[in-house]
C-alpha cells in the first residue's frame, strides 16, 4: 500500500508583517498612479490639490459675484468650502474607483498585489487631495480674513472623517461592483450628478420644506455636510443631523464593500 504524504502546514503570517507588506504595496501603487496621472513636468503632484480648489474657488467666485448670500450669519465663502470640497470627498473618489480593477489588471498578476490594494490606493488618493484642497483653502480664507475660525474644530473634523468614511465604502463598493460589470459605471455617472443637489452643497436642510427635508435626510452626505457646518458656524441656526444614522450607512456600505471586493477578486482569478 502506498503511504500518503503529510500535507504542508499552512504559512501563517504575523499580522504585523502583513501589515507592513500590504503598506508597502499600497505606497508603490500610490506612486503609479501619481506618475500615472500628474506626471512628472509642470506642476506634477501639486494638481492633486489643484483640481478641487479650482472646482470650489470657481463656484465661491461665482456665488459671489452673482450677490448671493446664505443668510443673517451664513458667511457665503465658508458655505462654498464646506459645500463644494464635501461634495468632492464621496464623489471624486467613488468616481476614480470605477473601472481601477480593469485598468489595474495586469498588477494583480503580481503576487503581493490583491484588488483591494488597488481600491484602497484610488480612495487614499482622493481623500487626500479633497482633504488637502479643503485645508489650504480654508488656511488661505483665514489668513485674507474673508471667513472666521471654526466655532468648534472637532465637529468639523468629525463630520469630515465622517464623509471620509462614506467615501471608503461607496468607492469599494461601486469599485467592486464595477469591475463585475461595465453597467456600474454607466450608472454611476449620471446618479452622481443626480445627488450633486441633492448633497446639501448649496442648501441647508433647515431651508427646506418639512416633507422635503424629511426625505433629503436619507442620503448620509447630507448629514456629514450639516455637521461640518454646524461646527463652522456655531449657533447661528439650525442644523439636521444624524451621525448615528450615518454611521449605520457608512458601516453598511464598507462591510458591503470588503464583501464585493473579495468576490471580485476571486471572479477575476487575483486570489484575493
Amino acid at each position: 500500500m502506498p503511504t500518503e504524504l503529510p500535507l504542508p502546514a499552512p504559512v501563517v503570517v504575523p499580522l504585523r508583517h502583513a501589515l507592513a507588506i500590504q503598506r508597502r504595496v499600497i505606497w508603490a501603487l500610490l506612486m503609479r498612479e501619481v506618475i500615472t496621472r500628474f506626471g512628472r513636468r509642470n506642476l506634477g503632484v501639486l494638481w492633486l490639490l489643484g483640481e478641487p480648489m479650482l472646482f470650489t474657488v470657481g463656484v465661491a467666485a461665482l456665488w459671489i459675484a452673482a450677490g448671493l448670500h446664505g443668510g443673517k450669519g451664513v458667511n457665503i465663502v465658508v458655505f462654498a468650502i464646506t459645500g463644494y470640497s464635501s461634495v468632492l470627498v464621496w464623489r471624486n473618489t467613488v468616481s476614480r474607483c470605477t473601472h481601477a480593477i480593469q485598468q489595474n489588471f495586469n498588477l494583480l498578476y503580481h503576487r503581493g498585489v490583491r484588488v483591494i490594494d488597488v481600491l484602497l490606493t484610488r480612495v487614499l488618493l482622493e481623500l487626500g487631495g479633497a482633504s488637502g484642497s479643503f485645508l489650504v483653502l480654508s488656511c488661505i480664507a483665514l489668513g485674507g480674513e474673508w471667513i472666521e475660525a471654526p466655532a468648534d474644530l472637532a465637529r468639523v473634523l468629525i463630520g469630515w472623517a465622517m464623509l471620509a468614511w462614506l467615501a471608503l465604502g461607496l468607492g469599494l463598493t461601486v469599485g467592486a461592483l464595477s469591475g463585475l460589470s461595465d453597467l456600474v459605471e454607466r450608472i454611476w455617472h449620471p446618479l452622481a450628478y443626480l445627488l450633486f443637489p441633492l448633497s446639501g452643497a448649496a442648501f441647508l436642510a433647515d431651508w427646506l420644506p418639512a416633507a422635503a427635508r424629511e426625505v433629503i435626510m436619507y442620503l448620509p452626505m447630507v448629514h456629514g455636510i450639516e455637521y461640518i457646518r454646524s461646527g463652522w458656524y456655531g449657533p447661528v441656526m439650525h442644523f439636521h443631523h444624524d451621525l448615528g444614522y450615518m454611521a449605520v450607512v457608512n458601516l453598511a456600505l464598507l462591510l458591503s464593500g470588503l464583501w464585493l471586493t473579495r468576490y471580485a477578486a476571486v471572479r477575476v482569478g487575483s486570489g484575493g
